[in-house]
């Protein structure tokens, strides 16, 4: 089309909630007619295969960071990674001047790949976490902010993927008291489809929505499979978050099993569910608030972002949160079900400021 904007996007694979956070995005670049070109690789690119299957994906050198099965061993295990992350982002830097070279864009948008951005070509970055929490306290934390922002600022526009107003879903991590000189709140972004709904909501249902890297991805799966009550009054609808299909071979009576559902079919999962069971991952949590639903949030073991995100969400008020190792699902659907959760529906509102950010991307550089 005549005036159009070639357009390359590309989220980190570190779990599948950059590329979930993602989809609003690419949906409304398609709608304002922009030739939208996807990179990433392994589940990330199955993902968003299974949502776009007409868009091209790239491959892309991934992260490939490794976790521990342990939580407290977690953060120690990142450290020693960090040279492989600065090497991958190099390589991200390599990439992009070679595609650039074969495509010629005109715009890359980035989640959270910081190697994205190359002299002469227009590029934004989507973060929600502005402020890193490393686990070693505020003064290591502060530092680290200070890096984090002059590698945001090299880029020409920094989206913070959260509400401007009141601190947010992200609190501290996307309201601290200075945010870079080219942030901007695009609200959030969930990968649900408004236009989708269910009759209505399915009393005693229970989804249960696992995410996040292995191992513990798998470890709360076998936890949870092996703690589902048999005789409750509950229908348990569990999604493995596993794009690429793997099933799990012992599933209660008692509970449909699915390995991956598109974004459509999510949406109606949720809005049927009583309650949601899931991890306190931030593209998770934007999905709960965009429904306006209840849930039991699993903190994952040594990732101290998840944890903040569920203690502050607690203190508020608005959910129950439990740690992996003292789960009791018995009895903590019951605690979590006395939670409010996020109350209010913003699903017909909630994409607005995302979509005044890109109408004035577009604007300034459509021909």
């Amino acid at each position: 089309m005549p005036g159009s904007l070639n357009i390359l996007l590309a989220p980190l694979d570190w779990g599948l909630g950059h590329a979930t956070r993602c989809i609003p995005l690419i949906r409304y670049l398609l709608e304002k007619h922009c030739q939208v070109t996807l990179a990433a690789q392994g589940a990330t690119a199955t993902l968003l295969k299974s949502n776009f299957p007409g868009l091209t994906i790239l491959p892309i050198p991934g992260y490939h960071i490794q976790y521990s099965s342990s939580g407290k061993t977690l953060p120690f295990k990142i450290l020693l990674q960090i040279p492989k992350i600065l090497t991958a982002i190099q390589k991200e830097r390599r990439w992009l001047r070679r595609i650039q070279q074969q495509n010629r864009y005109d715009l890359v948008i980035s989640d959270n790949r910081y190697g994205l951005k190359i002299k002469g070509v227009p590029s934004l970055i989507l973060t929600h976490q502005l402020l890193i929490k490393t686990g070693g306290g505020a003064f290591l934390d502060q530092i680290l902010r200070r890096i984090h922002y002059g590698i945001l600022e090299k880029f020409d526009g920094c989206w913070v993927v959260d509400e401007p107003d009141n601190k947010g879903i992200g609190g501290q991590l996307s309201h601290p008291g200075t945010i870079p000189v080219n942030a901007r709140y695009i609200g959030i972004l969930s990968q649900l489809v408004p236009a989708v709904r269910a009759e209505g909501l399915v009393s005693g249902e229970i989804l249960i929505l696992l995410s996040g890297p292995e191992p513990q991805r798998s470890i709360l799966e076998r936890l949870i499979l092996a703690q589902i009550p048999k005789s409750s009054g509950y229908q348990f609808i569990l999604v493995g978050g596993q794009p690429d299909g793997h099933f799990s071979d012992e599933i209660p009576a008692n509970t449909v099993y699915f390995s991956h559902r598109n974004a459509a079919e999510l949406t109606r999962l949720i809005s049927r569910a009583e309650l949601v069971v899931c991890r306190s991952g931030y593209s998770t949590l934007m999905d709960l608030a965009f429904m306006g639903k209840k849930a039991l949030l699993i903190p994952t073991p040594g990732q101290s972002e998840q944890t903040y995100l569920a203690t502050y969400l607690n203190r508020q008020g608005l959910f129950f949160v439990k740690s992996q190792s003292s789960l009791d699902l018995k009895t903590d659907l019951e605690k979590a079900l006395a939670f409010p959760g996020f109350s209010e529906d913003n699903t017909y509102a909630a994409l607005d400021a995302m979509k005044k950010a890109v109408d004035d991307v577009i604007g300034k550089l459509r021909p």
